[in-house]
Order: C-alpha cells, then sequence, then structure tokens
C-alpha cells in the first residue's frame, strides 16, 4: 500500500524548512506563557490564558509543521506540484505566523481588532494555501488511500479555518453565535479530519519507510480518512439540529475509528525490523498511546458520572491529544525529515563532486535522544499540573526548555547543510 515516491519533484529546501524552524518558537511561547500566567491556565479549558496555551500549539506549533510538510509530501507523494512553492510558502508562512502570534494576544487581551487582525491573517494565508494545493491536486485521482487522505486533510483544514474565523469574528463582536458549540466542533474538525487525516495519510509512507514495519492494511487506509470525513459530517449535522443522543453515538464512533489507527500503528510498531527503537519511534508510540488515553477519558467523561463532574478532565484531555499526541508525534517526524530532506538536497546537488554526510551526521542522535526526554518529562509535569496546578510554572520551564532544545537540534541539521553547500561550491570552484 506504499505509495511512489518522486523526490525529484521535491520543491526548494527552504520552502518547508521555515515552518519547520518556526514551529518550536511557538512552543517556547507556550511555555513561557505557562510560566508567566502560572495555575490560571488549568483553571478551566475557557480561562482566557488556557485558550492562547491552546492556540499557540494548535495554530502555532502544530499548523506551521503540518502546511510545511505538506508542502513537501504534496509533490513527491502525490506528484502535486504547486505553482512558485517558494513564493507560496513565502506568504503562507509571513500570515499564518503573524495571525499565530496575534491570536493568542487576543485571548489574554480580549480586543476586538486584535481578533480581526488574526482572521485577516489566517483567512489569507489560509485560503492561499488551500487554493494552491486544490490546484496543484486538480485532476490527480485518488489511486491510494495518501493521496485520498491528502486531499480530504486539505478540506478539513478549510473547514477548520472557516469554523475558526467565524468564531474569532463572534469574539470581535461582529456576529452573535454559539461560541461553545461552535468550539466543539471546530476542534472535532481540527483535530479529527484535518489533523489525524493528514497524519493517517502521512503515516501510510512514512511508518513503513522510516520505521521497518509492515504496511496498514490496505481495507484500513482506503476507509479510514473518508469514514472520518463522513463521521465528522453526520456528527456536526446532527449536533446542529439537536440530536443529542444520535450525536453522542456517531461521537463514539469517531473516537472508536481514532483509536483503531493509534491501536493498529501500535500493533505495527512492534513488528518493526529495528533492532532497537531510535527517537521517532518512541515518539510515536507515546503519542498513539497518548492518543488512546485520550479517547478513554473522554469516552469515561461519557459514562462515569464522577469523571464528568470533574473540571479537570477536560485539560486532561486536551494536555494529552495535543502535547503527548501530535507534539510528540512531531518531534519525531521532524527528526527524520529534517536529516532526510538536506540529505536528500545534498545528494542531488554534490552529485560528481561530494558526497552527502549520512542523514545520522546531519542531527546527533545524543542530542535528539536528549531533547526526546526533556519533551516527555514536560508532558509528564503539564498532566500533574492538571491536578496540581500550581506546578504550572514548573510544567511552563520545561516546555519553554524543551522547545527551545528542539530548535537547537534543527538549526544543527541546517548548519551542516549549509556547511555542506559550502564545500560542493568550493570543489566545483577549483580547477
Amino acid at each position: 500500500m506504499q505509495a511512489l515516491l518522486s523526490y525529484d519533484q521535491s520543491p526548494p529546501i527552504t520552502a518547508p524548512f521555515r515552518f519547520f524552524l518556526t514551529a518550536p518558537v511557538f512552543g517556547v511561547l507556550a511555555g513561557l506563557l505557562l510560566v508567566w500566567s502560572g495555575p490560571n491556565a488549568f483553571l478551566s479549558r475557557w480561562t482566557p490564558e488556557a485558550l492562547a496555551l491552546t492556540h499557540l500549539i494548535t495554530a502555532g506549533f502544530m499548523l506551521q509543521v503540518m502546511l510545511g510538510a505538506l508542502i513537501q509530501v504534496l509533490p513527491v507523494v502525490a506528484g502535486a506540484n504547486m505553482a512558485r512553492p517558494l513564493l507560496v510558502a513565502s506568504l503562507v508562512h509571513a500570515a499564518i505566523t503573524l495571525g499565530g502570534l496575534v491570536l493568542p494576544m487576543a485571548f489574554l487581551t480580549f480586543q476586538p481588532g486584535m481578533f480581526i487582525f488574526a482572521t485577516v491573517c489566517f483567512i489569507s494565508g489560509g485560503l492561499l494555501f488551500v487554493g494552491a494545493s486544490a490546484w496543484a491536486m486538480r485532476g490527480i485521482p485518488a489511486t491510494g488511500p495518501t493521496i485520498n487522505g491528502l486531499k480530504i486533510a486539505v478540506s478539513g483544514l478549510a473547514v477548520t479555518i472557516a469554523i475558526g474565523v467565524a468564531m474569532s469574528l463572534g469574539l470581535a463582536g461582529w456576529f452573535n453565535l454559539p461560541l461553545i458549540q461552535l468550539a466543539d466542533i471546530h476542534l472535532v474538525w481540527g483535530f479529527v479530519v484535518w489533523g489525524l487525516g493528514l497524519l493517517a495519510a502521512v503515516a501510510y509512507v512514512v511508518v513503513p519507510m522510516f520505521q521497518i514495519t509492515p504496511s496498514y492494511p490496505d481495507w484500513f487506509g482506503k476507509q479510514f480518512v473518508p469514514a472520518a470525513l463522513a463521521l465528522a459530517c453526520l456528527w456536526t449535522v446532527l449536533g446542529s439540529i439537536g440530536f443529542e443522543t444520535s450525536a453522542f453515538a456517531v461521537g463514539l464512533a469517531l473516537a472508536v475509528a481514532a483509536a483503531a489507527f493509534a491501536s493498529l500503528t501500535l500493533m505495527l510498531q512492534k513488528r518493526s525490523k529495528r533492532s532497537r527503537f531510535d527517537t521517532n519511534q518512541h515518539c510515536w508510540r507515546v503519542a498513539m498511546v497518548s492518543i488512546l488515553a485520550a479517547i478513554s477519558l473522554w469516552m469515561a467523561s461519557a459514562v462515569i458520572p464522577a469523571v464528568a463532574e470533574w473540571p479537570g478532565w477536560p485539560l486532561l484531555c486536551g494536555v494529552l491529544l495535543m502535547f503527548g499526541g501530535f507534539v510528540s508525534v512531531i518531534t519525531g517526524m521532524l527528526y527524520k525529515i529534517v536529516p532526510f530532506l538536506a540529505w536528500l538536497h545534498l545528494q542531488n546537488r554534490g552529485q560528481g563532486v561530494l558526497l552527502a554526510p549520512n542523514m545520522k551526521k546531519i542531527i546527533d542522535e545524543q542530542a535528539m535522544k536528549r531533547q526526546m526526554i526533556s519533551h516527555f518529562a514536560a508532558g509528564t509535569l503539564l498532566v500533574l499540573a492538571v491536578f496540581l496546578p500550581e506546578s504550572a510554572r514548573p510544567a511552563g520551564g520545561a516546555v519553554a526548555v524543551s522547545q527551545a532544545w528542539l530548535l537547537r537540534n534543527l538549526w544543527s541539521g541546517v548548519r551542516v547543510f549549509r556547511e555542506h553547500c559550502r564545500k560542493i561550491e568550493m570543489k566545483r570552484a577549483k580547477p
């Protein structure tokens, strides 16, 4: 079920790298915000501090990496070549970076002008990216689960941005909207159709390739992302018209589908041919276990009154899903994608002149492992802060340190890439 990869279709390396290197900056800001806000961030999911923190991770860290990955993946995996990818990347990156910085400030101050400014940024960046992606994918048949999943994920991004824009304008006072209901819809489309849809579409390729596992079963690859889209649509409609019991049943089916993806990924990992796990595999394992824990907690809140009455369960669910799940898997993927792209471009640039360095020498393996441990420690402290809000500041400090460390490691890979490029040019300049 693995897609055929066309590495000669890769965009300029600076197109995805600008997103990858910006993401940890948002992670550092999230940690610093938690240090500044302290326990207030863990009083409720609706406090200004909690909302700002959430969007630094989702609209900042996660969105940066996911868009950067798509710019790389679309031409290589789907043969969908964006017109002028470097220009698109530059404009989209500028827009969403500015929007990602202003939106948390809007939640902290509740200034209508900031919500409107952030809305303009995300509309412009989102429309440009979705439009460029859709135009690139026009006429490309969904011949496999990866291509089909990518198309659905991009549509999920469009819906997620549209709902977010509507909510932002509602907070700015333009409309009177049911914001709490919209927040749940925004979460489902953002985390399931866009986030998990993209993760699954990419996983069908990268898990067998990087982790040396068997492929995902054909039937699962063909059905999972389309089923998630159909269930999300049905859940949204049923919830909007007040059919709460039916909506809950569909939501339960959606949760089971997400749990099936995480469980299957863990099962494939057990069959890896690697003699020992590397950083990428450890991050994927923690991510899948965290997603399963978040799903189990949501299910428990629906059937166990004591859990439902505990005000901390939505916060714990968010920590497990966002930081334990998506931030972990993204960290692991960055440690594979960045060295691989650097090696690939150096290999193409240095043909007949200088061999590309081994991928393991582009980012030091021990540095990756130490940063991974610091990330897991930060996640543990975040979970603890849900139960003991007074530990929020140490948790924030740990998040800032782990994300700064991630940025340092990624920059070390960039330095190796630049130094090797200089060596190639020097060799070519010699008579």
